[in-house]
Protein backbone atom coordinates (compact mmCIF):
# COMPACT_ATOMS: atom_id res chain seq x y z
CA UNK A 1 0.00 0.00 0.00
CA UNK A 2 1.26 3.46 -0.90
CA UNK A 3 0.45 6.82 0.65
CA UNK A 4 0.50 9.95 -1.46
CA UNK A 5 1.02 12.82 0.96
CA UNK A 6 -0.04 16.31 -0.06
CA UNK A 7 0.94 19.37 1.97
CA UNK A 8 -0.39 22.85 1.29
CA UNK A 9 -1.77 25.93 2.95
CA UNK A 10 -5.36 27.04 2.65
CA UNK A 11 -6.92 30.46 3.09
CA UNK A 12 -8.43 30.38 6.60
CA UNK A 13 -11.73 31.77 5.38
CA UNK A 14 -11.86 29.06 2.67
CA UNK A 15 -11.51 25.98 4.93
CA UNK A 16 -15.20 25.06 4.87
CA UNK A 17 -15.32 25.60 1.12
CA UNK A 18 -12.25 23.36 0.72
CA UNK A 19 -13.92 20.56 2.69
CA UNK A 20 -17.03 20.85 0.51
CA UNK A 21 -14.94 20.85 -2.68
CA UNK A 22 -12.98 17.80 -1.51
CA UNK A 23 -16.19 15.94 -0.69
CA UNK A 24 -18.30 16.98 -3.68
CA UNK A 25 -15.76 17.27 -6.50
CA UNK A 26 -12.44 15.61 -5.63
CA UNK A 27 -13.65 12.47 -3.85
CA UNK A 28 -15.84 11.35 -6.79
CA UNK A 29 -12.80 11.64 -9.09
CA UNK A 30 -10.65 9.65 -6.67
CA UNK A 31 -13.27 6.92 -6.25
CA UNK A 32 -13.20 6.30 -10.01
CA UNK A 33 -9.44 5.66 -10.02
CA UNK A 34 -8.02 2.15 -10.16
CA UNK A 35 -6.24 1.35 -6.89
CA UNK A 36 -7.66 4.23 -4.83
CA UNK A 37 -8.46 3.14 -1.29
CA UNK A 38 -9.08 6.17 0.96
CA UNK A 39 -8.48 9.86 1.56
CA UNK A 40 -7.42 11.18 4.96
CA UNK A 41 -7.49 15.00 5.27
CA UNK A 42 -5.81 16.55 8.30
CA UNK A 43 -6.51 20.10 9.49
CA UNK A 44 -4.83 21.74 12.46
CA UNK A 45 -6.96 22.11 15.58
CA UNK A 46 -6.26 25.83 15.70
CA UNK A 47 -8.49 27.53 13.17
CA UNK A 48 -5.78 30.13 12.55
CA UNK A 49 -3.38 27.47 11.21
CA UNK A 50 -3.53 27.18 7.47
CA UNK A 51 -1.42 24.05 6.87
CA UNK A 52 -3.31 21.03 5.56
CA UNK A 53 -2.05 17.49 5.01
CA UNK A 54 -4.02 15.11 2.87
CA UNK A 55 -3.07 11.48 2.50
CA UNK A 56 -4.52 9.34 -0.23
CA UNK A 57 -3.97 5.61 0.03
CA UNK A 58 -3.40 3.52 -3.08
CA UNK A 59 -2.96 -0.18 -3.76
CA UNK A 60 0.28 0.43 -5.67
CA UNK A 61 2.59 3.31 -6.46
CA UNK A 62 1.82 2.78 -10.13
CA UNK A 63 -1.88 3.48 -9.42
CA UNK A 64 -1.01 6.67 -7.53
CA UNK A 65 1.37 7.86 -10.25
CA UNK A 66 -1.21 7.16 -12.96
CA UNK A 67 -3.70 9.34 -11.07
CA UNK A 68 -1.07 12.05 -10.57
CA UNK A 69 -0.27 12.14 -14.27
CA UNK A 70 -3.82 11.98 -15.62
CA UNK A 71 -6.13 13.58 -13.05
CA UNK A 72 -4.07 15.48 -10.48
CA UNK A 73 -3.77 18.60 -12.70
CA UNK A 74 -7.59 18.75 -12.94
CA UNK A 75 -7.90 18.36 -9.16
CA UNK A 76 -5.34 21.14 -8.61
CA UNK A 77 -7.42 23.43 -10.82
CA UNK A 78 -10.43 22.68 -8.63
CA UNK A 79 -8.52 23.34 -5.38
CA UNK A 80 -6.44 26.36 -6.41
CA UNK A 81 -9.01 29.03 -5.44
CA UNK A 82 -8.78 27.84 -1.82
CA UNK A 83 -4.98 27.58 -1.62
CA UNK A 84 -2.26 30.05 -0.67
CA UNK A 85 0.73 27.84 -1.58
CA UNK A 86 1.62 25.25 -4.20
CA UNK A 87 0.86 21.64 -3.31
CA UNK A 88 3.87 19.57 -2.22
CA UNK A 89 3.59 15.87 -3.15
CA UNK A 90 5.54 12.97 -1.68
CA UNK A 91 5.09 9.21 -1.54
CA UNK A 92 5.63 6.72 1.27
CA UNK A 93 5.06 3.01 1.59
CA UNK A 94 2.60 2.08 4.32
CA UNK A 95 3.97 -0.72 6.47
CA UNK A 96 0.77 -2.72 6.74
CA UNK A 97 2.27 -5.24 9.19
CA UNK A 98 1.92 -2.56 11.88
CA UNK A 99 -1.67 -1.52 11.19
CA UNK A 100 -3.61 -4.69 10.49
CA UNK A 101 -6.88 -3.36 11.97
CA UNK A 102 -6.71 -0.38 9.64
CA UNK A 103 -6.01 -2.59 6.64
CA UNK A 104 -8.90 -4.87 7.65
CA UNK A 105 -11.20 -1.85 7.89
CA UNK A 106 -10.24 -0.76 4.37
CA UNK A 107 -11.08 -4.22 3.06
CA UNK A 108 -14.69 -3.99 4.27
Amino acid sequence: MVACILAFEVKVEKKEELVKVLKDQVLPILKQQVGFLEILPFFHEKVTEEKVFTITLWTTRRDAERYEGEFHPKVLDILTPCLTTPVEVSYSNLETALCDRFVDALAV
